[in-house]
């Protein structure tokens, strides 16, 4: 099962600071020394939250674990603290070096959603050294890290979130954690275009590791901060991640391969345009494109996003509104080819990849569609509230959603029994999520929420009968110095 942050909290990434020299200033009280060229800064960040959840996972545990005595209606209380050290020193007039060492101690207490809890963990978070250079009258620039730390690809689809949070960690829906175990990274920039060649191995649970390393490059181009197009081009250099595939003819429970993902190729085409004046400068369209394949187990698939939004700036609450189709390719079952699409470590927030706020926590992005519509509304700069709405489909019936659950046996052939796997309808369910976030100070957000899913026809033909409506609500206050 594929772990990851379905809903979003106001954090900010410290480590960043490192590349804004105006933040370390003298009335930075997190500033422990600035003296000829050397800067050391001390970071903070904190989270609480405390989560409740009714009928959860529309009580599939009813059907699928009936004797696990599996509580449904969970709550209980996440926290995390990640304390840091950053130093930047300059070599020459356009070369320093940095670097940034960080750790999290996070832990649960109660049982979280998916049956883990009054647990705790204190792990390495970034740790990396780093060399760069600064622009002068346009000449190229470089940034070469070695060590753990965070990296995002393009817009987050498939690579974001190198960290794993919850089971034995804690802190499940919080998810402190998003750096690589391991990193190295080298850039180089000249007028607006930026090339990134990296090495990433994630940072996963000790009894889930799938050993997954990866290589590639992104060729990126930046004509404002709303403007930008690139292609991530990457390779799985070696990985123990098993694929499902299903059933021929969607017939019988699904094969495993064992270390399919080993060899994977990938590129992802990504780009959002907003003009920054006329009558469109507050319109912005942005599309997304995948393509993976895997010679060595005759595997393709694809998947694809396109965003639509508007910003009513002359309107009070400056309202925002924005479309998007997500679409992630499923093992067609009436071919011998693989067309799972593999998510890898996607940023799945509902403001990011996620399809859907509650279905994100059972499906991740494979074998799925959504339509997604969201508004934004800011009553002042403090306080903002975000409604989305997602319409949720499977795209392939009889095939393996998240990984090849839900094998079940069917009597709907002439009255021959036969195990199948997957949804045998395509609407699985429609999720309804509202947000607020408020900064209580420039340094502490609090983040509330509620949301409700409404299982589909695809969802309930899971477990052949009836689902009840699933809820769950949450409140977090996050502090980052």
């Amino acid at each position: 099962m594929r772990r990851h942050k379905p809903w979003p909290v106001a954090i900010v990434c410290f480590s960043e600071v490192l590349f804004v020299p105006s933040l370390a200033l003298a009335d930075d009280p997190m500033v422990l020394l600035d003296s000829d060229g050397l800067v050391v800064r001390a970071h903070l960040q904190a989270g609480l939250n405390v989560v409740s959840e009714h009928n959860l996972f529309w009580n599939y545990a009813d059907t699928f674990a009936a004797g696990a005595g599996f509580n449904a209606n969970p709550t209980w209380l996440e926290g995390y603290v990640k304390p840091g050290l950053s130093f930047s020193k300059e070599l020459t007039s356009v070369v320093s070096a940095y670097g940034l060492i960080s750790l999290v101690a996070s832990g649960t207490l109660g049982i979280d959603a998916y049956d883990t809890g009054n647990t705790g963990r204190i792990t390495l978070e970034e740790g990396y050294l780093g060399l760069r250079s600064t622009n002068k009258d346009g000449s190229p620039t470089f940034d070469i890290s070695v060590g753990p730390r965070e990296f995002k690809a393009g817009t987050g689809m498939l690579l974001a979130n190198g960290g794993s949070s919850g089971f034995d960690r804690g802190a499940l829906k919080l998810g402190p954690r998003k750096a690589w175990e391991q990193a190295a990274i080298g850039r180089v920039g000249i007028d607006g275009f930026t090339g990134t060649a990296f090495f990433l191995d994630a940072n996963e649970l000790s009894d889930t590791d799938s050993n997954t390393r990866i290589a590639g490059a992104d060729l990126r181009y930046d004509a404002g901060p709303e403007n930008f197009a690139g292609v991530t081009l990457g390779h799985v250099l070696d990985s123990d991640a098993p694929y499902p595939k299903a059933a021929p003819n969607g017939i019988g429970a699904p094969s495993i391969l064992p270390g399919g993902r080993d060899g994977l190729n990938f590129t992802n085409l990504y780009g959002r345009v907003s003009p920054e004046q006329g009558s469109l400068e507050d319109f912005f369209v942005g599309g997304d494109f995948a393509y993976e394949w895997n010679d060595r187990i005759d595997m393709a698939a694809w998947a694809g996003r396109v965003q639509v939004g508007y910003t009513f700036t002359e309107y009070s609450w400056a309202p925002t509104i924005t479309y998007s189709y997500q679409t992630f390719s499923g093992d067609d079952p009436s071919t011998s080819k693989l067309e799972r699409f593999d998510p890898l470590f996607y940023e799945g927030s509902p403001s990011s990849w996620s399809t859907g706020s509650k279905s994100s926590m059972l499906f991740i992005n494979s074998n799925v569609n959504a339509h997604q519509i969201s508004l934004r509304v800011t009553p002042n700069p403090r306080d903002t509230f975000t409604l989305r709405y997602s319409y949720i489909d499977v795209n392939e019936l009889r095939s393996p959603i998240q990984f090849g659950q839900a094998t079940r046996v069917d009597d709907s052939s002439e009255g021959v029994p036969n195990a199948i796997t997957g949804a045998t309808a395509r609407h699985l369910a429609d999720d309804i999520f509202l947000e607020y976030n408020r900064v209580l100070t420039p340094n502490i957000y609090l983040t509330a929420g509620f949301s409700v899913s409404f299982p589909g026809p695809g969802a309930a033909s899971l477990v052949n009968g009836n689902l009840p409506v699933w809820t769950g609500g949450f409140v977090n206050v996050v502090a980052n110095y």
